[in-house]
């Protein structure tokens, strides 16, 4: 089982790369789709980490993997630069999943 990070900044990628998590640094929502069709091939993989700036590119995107895809897991992880509550996004994700506001 296998880490993998898509993160929008260096400093991210290089914290993760300290406890062994490879990953990539991308810009672009194609570069974001790019990087999560190769997760999607690779079977080694089982948790992709994006930034929040990452998944608000393509939130329709992830939210559909998460739905969807029974792997990978894919965590949304806050950056340096973080303006939302990451609470509010996972209380988004789950009232997107079952239905209901919380």
């Amino acid at each position: 089982m296998k880490f993998y990070l898509i993160s929008d900044n260096v400093d991210t990628l290089v914290g993760m790369r300290l406890v062994g998590i490879e990953g990539k640094v991308v810009h672009e929502k194609k570069e974001v789709l790019i990087e999560l069709e190769k997760t999607l091939q690779d079977e080694s993989i089982c948790i992709v980490l994006m930034t929040t700036k990452l998944v608000e590119l393509c939130p329709e995107v992830i939210s559909e993997l998460k739905l969807k895809q029974p792997r990978p897991l894919i965590v949304e992880i806050p950056d340096r630069h973080g303006s939302e509550d990451i609470g509010k996004a996972i209380d988004r994700y789950v009232s997107e999943a079952i239905g209901v506001k919380l």
